[in-house]
């Protein structure tokens, strides 16, 4: 078996990261999705959350999503998600106001698209603002 899992992230924009890796932790839609070589063959929703990517038995990268899709073979990981960015480079405070204007837009909702919607927003701004303030697997 080998000794590491290659592991690629894909945003609409860019590939993101491509590079093997020990070990990959994914925020799946049903709980986190820790991911080694020879890991069960499965695709799985993405919620909202951090990715922590492991080196050296540590984590050695934290990279935010804001959900998507993952599929996991034996000797790979690969994860489209509909947004992607470092944690590192995560601004706190913008992140707090985003937070505070979709519990605005949570409150001012009509209809259940819109109530559907502003959920939606709202549970990414917290996870994204969570990723900062309580790094996964400190």
């Amino acid at each position: 078996m080998a000794d590491k899992v290659e592991f690629e992230l894909v945003s609409p924009s860019k590939l993101v990261v491509s590079k093997p890796v020990e070990m990959v932790v994914v925020p799946g839609g049903d709980g986190d999705l820790g991911v080694l070589p020879g890991h069960a063959p499965m695709i799985a929703t993405v919620r909202p959350g951090t990715i922590a990517i492991f080196a050296g038995g540590q984590v050695s990268e934290r990279i935010f999503v804001a959900g998507g899709f993952v599929e996991i073979t034996p000797d790979r990981v690969a994860v489209l998600a509909e947004l992607a960015e470092p944690v590192s480079g995560i601004d706190r405070a913008a992140s707090e106001q985003s937070v505070k204007d979709a519990r605005e837009d949570m409150a001012m909702a009509r209809g259940e698209f819109d109530k559907a919607r502003a959920e939606e927003a709202l549970a990414v701004a917290e996870a994204r603002l969570s990723a900062v303030a309580q790094p996964a697997y400190a």
